[in-house]
Parts: structure tokens; sequence; C-alpha cells
């Protein structure tokens, strides 16, 4: 008959940061990298387009496609705009048309 030994497992030992992951607010080393190229990509397409590099080929984008374009914009802006009132509010002036009967 075979017997069967029951062995204990020996835990190794954990590096001191084990389980902290990234800290708050850093990026992911692939994002990071990513988006330089996507951003050195649109900067040599700009440079094809004019003289400006990446704005250049912002505007080209804003003129064959409006759309997607509009949608980036809506992102890139701040969310909450200020106006020119005193605590920040915006004025709305309202003009009124109203048509007067000169008989009444």
């Amino acid at each position: 008959m075979a017997t069967t030994k029951q062995v204990k497992a020996t835990a190794k030992p954990k590096p001191p940061r084990a389980g902290m992951g990234r800290p708050k607010g850093s990026r992911n080393k692939t994002t990071a990298l990513l988006k330089d190229a996507i951003l050195k990509a649109a900067e040599n397409a700009g440079n094809k387009v004019g003289e400006a590099g990446l704005v250049s080929y912002l505007e080209q984008q804003a003129e064959d496609n409006p759309g997607p374009f509009m949608s980036l914009l809506g992102k890139v802006l701040p969310m909450q705009v200020e106006g020119p009132g005193d605590n920040g509010e915006h004025i709305v002036a309202t003009i009124e048309r109203v048509i007067v009967n000169p008989t009444d």
C-alpha cells in the first residue's frame, strides 16, 4: 500500500512594497509611451501639412473630420467656464420683439 506524506509549504519572503501597487496619480509606463508616440506621429503628420506641426495636423483634422474633432474638443475644454459676472456667473441679455398693432 502506498502512503502519502504531507509536506508543509514554506512561504517565500515578500519584497517590502509587495501589494502596494503604483502610487496614486502615476501613469502606467505603456500608457505614457503610447501617448508620446501618438503625439509624435501627429506632429510629424502636421509637419507634412503645414509649418506648425501638431497644430497644423489638428487644423487639418478639424476641416476633414469635424464631428470627431468636436468630440475631442469637448473632452479638452474645461468643464466649468466662468462668466464675466461678479461671482463668475454668465450674463444673459434677452431681446424681446413685440409686434404692436397700430389700430389698438
